[in-house]
């Protein structure tokens, strides 16, 4: 089949290819179609295969012709992408099938067949000026407070969890078991509402309904009604600036006892620290690596938003939408959720996925923008990620992980996930050399804590 083409660009990374199918082509395909019916088909009148030709066309002109047209666009497209020399940059994406533009398109086997098809590339993308520029980084470093934090942490775990006395009351730190359930204003039980056995630390707030200060006071199997107003811009939107009346009972009550900060304890915590002074500098160590990774992210971030600024970048709808997609299942993952159950629950709430998503669209289509941008460069300026620099990452991971190289190997020894390290690779490469060539100055100090937890 003999097929000529002609390619149009649309608005965003779209392209419509248009196929000419000579007549001659067209005319042997429809033969074709024919010859396969005539040898089967039954007529009334007629032997089976001594049908004349012209009845048939009569009778099944029309399907004939749909089907062939059918058969005819699916032969094209075929060897149009299966020819080596077809543009790359013209091929359809993977999750971009080939729409045809005119869905009432005829057939005459007596001309040219000439149809067209849109469907979504890779986009064109030709990067600005990606040196030269200056941003701040924050200014951050590991505090004592940051130190206290991260050793309560540890107490905290390891400490010993131990029934209080019948006539003890709870306060605040005590681990709680409460039954609970709301009430109508007459004061009823409202079916569907109970929750059973709910345990938590009072002061952390790890409830719904926040009502910790409430059970503070209170004795095992004690009952309390709680009338709980909620401000307007309370964190949870169906408690917002509502009274709810709430039944609680105490089931079970506990305190903690939180070890010492000495030697025992750190080597509670791993075998590996003799002493507590062991201990703290693996935690600052692991804070500084925290914090170094975290300044880098953001200090990349500010380059590349100065980058984007001289960059057009048209994201496709299909990769945006398979993008979209892709959160939604994640979310659904990290939920412990089915995707089905997860809309279910999301109606549930008064919203919609397609809502959900749609509020999603423009961090997706920018960090899509970003990370075009990002390959583009790594491929322009031929960063590359060799065997030694594999050999290094495995050194690398081995230390921080404990696990032996040959471990470390095994894990990336498919082509998939090698080809993913070396991806990882390259990115760090890029990024590195960004920051070399563009002014990094000193920002605002910011705390460890609101840097690493994106609020400042």
């Amino acid at each position: 089949m003999t097929v000529t083409k002609e390619f149009k660009r649309l608005e965003h990374s779209a392209l419509q290819l248009t196929l000419t199918i000579g007549k001659d082509d067209v005319r042997s395909e429809y033969d074709t179609i024919i010859n396969k019916y005539a040898k089967d088909m039954q007529v009334p009148g007629f032997r089976r295969g001594k049908i004349p030709r012209e009845i048939l066309i009569r009778k099944f002109g029309e399907a004939f012709k749909g089907e062939t047209l059918e058969k005819i666009a699916e032969k094209a497209l075929s060897t149009v992408f299966e020819d080596e020399s077809f543009p790359k940059e013209n091929r359809p994406l993977p999750y971009s099938p080939p729409q045809l533009v005119d869905k009432d398109l005829k057939l005459d086997p007596e001309t040219d067949l000439s149809f067209s098809v849109v469907y979504d590339v890779f986009p064109q993308v030709v990067v600005g000026p990606w040196k030269g520029y200056e941003v701040e980084a924050p200014d951050a470093e590991i505090s004592d407070e940051d130190m206290d934090r991260e050793l309560q942490i540890l107490r905290d775990r390891n400490a010993i969890v131990l029934d209080k006395d019948d006539d003890a009351t709870a306060v605040t730190g005590d681990v709680v078991t409460v039954n609970y359930m709301e009430l109508s204003d007459a004061g009823q039980p409202i079916p569907g509402t109970e929750r059973q056995d709910f345990a938590f630390t009072l002061g952390t707030g790890h409830n719904v309904f926040k009502f910790d200060d409430e059970v503070v006071g209170m004795k095992k199997w004690e009952t309390r009604d709680i009338d709980k107003s909620y401000p307007e811009d309370f964190e949870d939107k169906d408690l917002a600036g509502k009274t709810k009346k709430i039944r609680v009972i105490l089931t079970a009550l506990k305190e903690k006892r939180l070890p010492e900060l000495d030697d025992d304890l750190a080597q509670d915590v791993d075998e590996k620290f003799e002493t507590l002074e062991d201990l703290k500098n693996s935690i600052r160590e692991r804070l500084t690596g925290n914090l170094e990774r975290k300044v880098k992210e953001i200090t990349v971030g500010k380059i590349l938003e100065k980058i984007m600024e001289s960059t057009l970048v048209e994201v496709p709808e299909t990769m945006i939408l398979v993008e979209m997609e892709n959160r939604w299942q994640d979310l659904a993952r990290q939920l412990k959720l089915t995707p089905e159950v997860l809309e279910k629950r999301t109606e549930k709430s008064g919203t919609s996925k397609g809502l959900l998503l749609e509020g999603w669209r423009p961090e997706v289509t920018k960090t899509l923008q970003l990370k075009l941008i990002v390959d583009t460069l790594i491929k322009d300026l031929g960063i590359d990620a060799g065997e030694e620099d594999i050999a290094k990452e495995f050194e690398a991971q081995s230390k921080g992980t404990g696990a032996s190289i040959e471990e470390i190997k095994k894990y990336y020894e498919s082509d998939r996930m090698r080809e993913y390290l070396k991806e990882q690779i390259k990115e760090r490469k890029f990024f590195d050399l960004l920051l070399a060539e563009n002014t990094i100055k000193k920002g605002n100090h910011t705390k460890y804590l609101d840097l690493v937890s994106n609020n400042g």
